[in-house]
């Protein structure tokens, strides 16, 4: 979870295809409204995303049902939107905050702009900001400042590290909010 140009895509790719899971991104359940309404500049309200945060709640619950393990990229900027998705579990569902510093997500928006891949405009990154909000105990993982900024395939390592070591998808559990550091 993060803002938009965090990484949280690029990770949830490579974590997915770590666990031989299925990878959802959250991007492509928003309904062509949206996407028109973020190309155009302007930020989505809680009624915009109430309709694509249920779409993706849809996919976590099937999951949730069906005992298998699937990774979903998705802002989920506010613990209402988290407590959706987590479909009324308190286990089962780990989010994963990615929070590069706000210099650092500027420059990769404007990157990705100038190279025309992705809908939404470097001008709404203040709004999301704006709009995160988390408390650490609700977090099974975060990777603030420098230690957003490793490569994708070190915070894969992260994650992976802590579900070898048994710790389940349940907020707040060993050390809750966990700042990781960058590896090596």
């Amino acid at each position: 979870m993060g803002v938009s140009g965090c990484g949280k895509s690029t990770v949830g790719a490579l974590l997915a295809e770590a666990l031989g899971c299925p990878f959802y991104e959250g991007d492509d359940f928003h309904p062509p409204a949206n996407v028109t309404k973020m190309q155009a500049g302007a930020p989505l309200t809680d009624a915009d995303r109430w309709p694509w945060l249920e779409r993706l709640a849809a996919v976590v619950q099937r999951h949730l049902a069906e005992g298998q393990t699937a990774v979903l990229s998705c802002s989920a900027l506010k613990p209402e939107y988290r407590a959706l998705l987590r479909c009324g579990r308190g286990d089962g569902v780990a989010f994963v905050l990615i929070e590069p510093a706000p210099a650092a997500l500027e420059a990769r928006l404007a990157r990705r702009a100038a190279a025309g891949r992705h809908f939404m405009p470097p001008s709404l990154l203040a709004s999301q900001l704006s709009t995160l909000r988390y408390d650490p105990a609700e977090l099974y993982l975060h990777f603030a400042d420098e230690a957003a900024l490793q490569p994708p395939a070190d915070i894969v390592s992260s994650v992976l590290r802590r579900l070898r070591e048994g710790q389940s998808g349940q907020p707040g559990q060993e050390s809750p909010g966990q700042q990781q550091q960058p590896n090596g």
